[in-house]
Formats: C-alpha cells, structure tokens, sequence
C-alpha cells in the first residue's frame, strides 16, 4: 500500500484544523501521514500539534500558502501528496476514491473533490445545514463510481491530490503567488503543460468551511490579491485563466 503525505498550511484558527485532523484520521482507511505547516499561529496550534504527535513545522511569520505547501511537500514520505487546506472536512471513502482516480490512467496529474464551497466545477449542490448532515450526505456520495470522474483543465487547491512523479516533472508551487490565489490554477496549467490531465472525483464529497484563514488574514484587501495575482498569471502565460473555470 502506497503512502500519502497529506500536507495541511495552517493559520490560527485551531478549531477547523483540530476538525480536519480528526477527520482524517477517523475516516481514512489508506495509509497516510500528516504534516502541519504553521504559519506563526499564535492560538495554540504548536501546542495542540505536539500533544496530537503530528509532524510539525512552525515558521518565524506568515509567509503564505504556497511556501508552506512547498516546505511540506519537500518533507513528505509519499507517493501520493495532497495539498489540504486546514478548513476541510473529509468523510469515509475520500482518499481511496480519489487515489483511484489517480491511478486510473498513467496520464492522469491531479486529482481533486466535489465540495460544498469552491470556484469552478468542483462546487455541488448539497443538502447539510451541520456537520452531522454532511457525513450523511457524503456517506451516499462517497461510493465508489468511476461515472463520477470529470476530466476538467482546473482544480482548486483546497484538497489537491498527485503523484510525485507529477512534482517530479514540474516542480514545487511557484511562490511568486504568496500569500495565495492563482498558484493552483499554476499548478495544474504547468502540468497540462506536460501532458497530464486532471479529474474531478464525483465520488469524492468534501466539506470545505471556505477561505477561513484568508478571510481573517486579508479580507479588507482580499479582492485586491485576487486581482493581482490574476495579473501575475497572465504575465507568466500570456493566457486568461478564466477560460479555465
């Protein structure tokens, strides 16, 4: 059985991050290992990190997503990495599902879930108004069904599944993107680049709180990010990532 490094950047907000990690280890079947890149959190993080016996990095000051992606990414052990925002829920059925629809073609780079919350195709229509509704609802979406599978030119980053041959061939997060936005359409434009293709597993269901950190760090100047990061991806491309969407 192969291994996934599951590498979760995290800011403050120890409530989501505690949740997450509960939820992975209760609900995944795979073998796995957790790395936690913190972002200077200042509400116990560290603390609660070390009692949990997680792997943990802590950085001198908050240096954004994708640098904490690259330092986990640089540490793990797996075959498969993921890429796992610190405000996800996940349910029994996520990492088998995606990882078969990882391995379904030699060709396939990404892979990503269906979720609650997100820009793009990866959005869904759900029931849940709580958390408990959620794993109802992700226990009859969850079963496995390569009809599911969505070939698309974009996933968000928010749970962000490849193969390290994938790393391999195309490098780390391009942190010219920091604090965030843009570095995953990067991402997975680099690695059309080179022939792979990407997947929406629609029998992968996902909660995602949404942008919990990011909205707490940057959210008067949010859009402003948004915007110029937008414009970065353009000037290293020369294509309109919204064609993408």
């Amino acid at each position: 059985m192969t291994l996934t490094s599951i590498i979760i950047p995290t800011y403050n907000r120890l409530g989501l991050l505690r949740s997450c990690v509960e939820s992975i280890r209760a609900h995944t079947r795979s073998a796995f290992e957790i790395i936690v890149v913190d972002n200077a959190s200042d509400d116990g993080t560290e603390a609660y990190c070390r009692a949990s016996k997680l792997t943990f990095i802590s950085l001198p000051e908050n240096r954004g997503f994708p640098l904490a992606c690259n330092i986990g990414l640089q540490l793990a052990a797996g075959e498969e990495l993921l890429l796992l925002n610190n405000d996800v829920i996940v349910s029994p059925g996520w990492l088998d599902n995606l990882k078969s629809a990882l391995y379904s073609a030699p060709d396939i780079g990404i892979v990503g879930p269906v979720t609650n919350y997100a820009s793009g195709r990866q959005q869904v229509q759900t029931g849940y108004t709580d958390i408990a509704g959620f794993h109802a609802e992700a226990l009859r979406a969850n079963i496995p069904d390569a009809a599911k599978w969505l070939e698309t030119r974009r996933l968000v980053g928010l749970c962000f599944l490849f193969k390290r041959q994938l790393m391999d061939a195309i490098g780390l997060l391009d942190e010219r993107f920091s604090p965030g936005h843009y570095e995953d359409d990067d991402y997975c434009y680099r690695a059309r680049l080179q022939g792979y293709r990407l997947l929406i597993a629609g029998d992968c269901l996902v909660h995602h709180e949404g942008s919990a950190s990011f909205k707490e760090v940057y959210s008067a100047s949010l859009q402003e990010l948004v915007e110029r990061n937008r414009r970065i991806f353009m000037e290293k491309w020369q294509v309109d990532p919204s064609q993408f969407i």
